[in-house]
């Protein structure tokens, strides 16, 4: 059979065989920055509580909660004008190559043993995700032809390349932070065992680096997509706007941290509700929609807003409360972090194959969003007996297991379901918006997860059992309400399943 064309006139056997060409290359760059983005994300907050004398920060679990929770939001939020520039005025390409760049600078930053480091290179790795992250995902999609039958495959490798980076990266850079293996080498070799935690971080921008040595390698494969665009008189007026906007956005959002302005935080809830009514009330199937899109906003936020505590206070439950030790070998609490994608990894396959089995018989978009609160929910109901058991000592890493698997069947009924929902129900010329209010979504949702993270403790077991306890109630709460809702919200998407 003769290979087929990516449409570069190139062949498109690759090793993803015959996929496009490019598709290697974009697995791979995604892949690593993927490795240093979780890497990264699985010490922050552990960084961040431990004493100054072992070699972190030594805030309270409260700050490291808001620490967490504003770079995370940061992070999807700037998406929002990444993905404008890039379309206005870099290309993807281009985005690419410079968010990756300022994350790297940013992973290096934090490996310098300096709070002046330490909160530059957040910044850093915040910006550069926002350029980085949607851009690469509008590359892939870009080197498939509208009708072309490969594309759902395609993402599928890629959505992969995703979860092995997330895999991977809490286990090497859990390993230099955190174990008194590498310490002790440190040591014999001269250097602070207590600046381990940097060397973790640094482990992290040579992965990101290595993304870039690849993708620059490669760059020939994607000659056809992503370049630069044609700047267009006066579009610097909707960019700017759009700019000026998500600033506002963070500020404001940042600002609610201050207890004369946590009013500010209402505005989560009340800005979303409001334009559900907005837009029902207009009556054509176009504003019913967007209303439809607005009541799954709100389902997103509640999601990611529970679902992000696994870097928080689940993340501060396994180094505290945990017995970190198999069969009498201790690792590192870092390495919880790599159960989510490990999960993904061996689910997804599964839920792809029961999704093309059920075909029309599956379950709506709404459903299925629903069922994803509910194994959320579920998850953090399991947590209460763990935390009531913490008064006789350390509990098996086995709960912590069970709530990441409940987390990951939550995570794959709502996460991919949205995305694709969020294109269905968009209308055409405002795609690229209504992506923009999803990315915002999860961006408000993470920073809810350190509003709420803040409640954690490890020293009552029965306080803990009530906050996780709460998070189940909260998470029990917005299910209902979208049950409820269903009927009428599969009357709003008009058809769109």
């Amino acid at each position: 059979m003769a290979a087929q064309s990516d449409g570069s006139g190139a062949a498109g056997h690759t090793l993803f065989g015959g996929q496009p060409r490019g598709l290697s290359t974009l697995f791979f760059t995604e892949l690593w920055e993927r490795f240093s983005y979780y890497g990264m994300r699985a010490l922050l907050t552990l960084f961040i509580v431990t004493p100054v004398a072992t070699g972190g920060l030594g805030l309270t679990p409260v700050e490291a909660a808001r620490i967490y929770g504003n770079y995370t939001m940061a992070v999807y939020l700037l998406s929002i004008p990444g993905g404008y520039i890039a379309d206005r005025y870099l290309g993807a390409h281009g985005a690419v190559l410079i968010g990756g760049s300022i994350i790297a600078l940013g992973h290096f930053s934090l490996a310098v043993p300096a709070d002046t480091a330490f909160y530059l290179g957040l910044a850093l790795v915040a910006i550069g995700t926002g350029l980085f992250k949607p851009n690469i995902s509008a590359m892939v999609g870009r080197l498939y032809a509208p009708d072309d039958e490969r594309r759902d495959a395609g993402f599928s490798i890629f959505y992969m390349g995703i979860n092995i980076g997330g895999f991977l990266a809490p286990l090497i850079t859990g390993f230099l932070a955190q174990s008194d293996t590498f310490k002790t080498w440190l040591a014999s070799a001269g250097f602070d065992p207590a600046d381990s935690w940097h060397w973790g971080f640094g482990a992290a921008g040579v992965g990101m680096s290595l993304g870039l040595v690849g993708y620059l390698l490669q760059r020939n494969r994607l000659a056809h997509v992503g370049q630069r665009p044609r700047v267009e008189a006066g579009s610097w007026v909707p960019s700017v706007l759009v700019v000026a906007g998500t600033l506002a956005t963070l500020g404001l959002t940042l600002l609610s941290d201050d207890p004369r302005f946590q009013w500010l935080r209402a505005a989560f809830l009340l800005v979303p509700v409001a334009a559900v009514v907005w837009f029902a009330m207009r009556g054509d199937i176009e504003g019913q929609r967007l209303a439809a899109v607005f009541v799954f906003f709100i389902a997103a936020m509640v999601f990611w807003a529970i679902f992000e505590q696994a870097g928080i206070t689940i993340a501060l439950f396994g180094l505290d409360l945990t017995r970190n030790e198999l069969f009498g070998w201790a690792f590192p609490a870092a390495w919880y972090q790599s159960l989510n994608p490990l999960f993904v990894i061996l689910l997804a396959p599964l839920f792809a194959a029961l999704w093309i089995r059920l075909g029309r018989r599956q379950p709506a978009s709404p459903v299925k969003f629903a069922l994803g609160l509910f194994f959320l929910g579920l998850s953090f109901l399991l947590m209460v007996p763990a935390a009531m058991l913490t008064a006789e000592g350390r509990v098996s890493p086995l709960w912590l297991v069970g709530l990441f698997f409940l987390q990951t069947v939550g995570e794959l009924l709502l996460s991919p379901v949205g995305l694709s929902t969020m294109t269905k129900l968009a209308p055409e010329r405002f795609v690229g918006l209504v992506l923009g209010v999803w990315f915002l979504a999860a961006a408000w949702g993470n920073k809810l997860a350190g509003v709420l993270g803040s409640g954690y403790s490890a020293h009552d077991p029965g306080g803990l059992a009530s906050f996780f306890l709460q998070q189940a109630a909260m998470v029990g709460v917005a299910t209902l309400a979208l049950v409820i809702l269903i009927p009428w919200l599969k009357q709003l998407m008009g058809g769109v399943r």
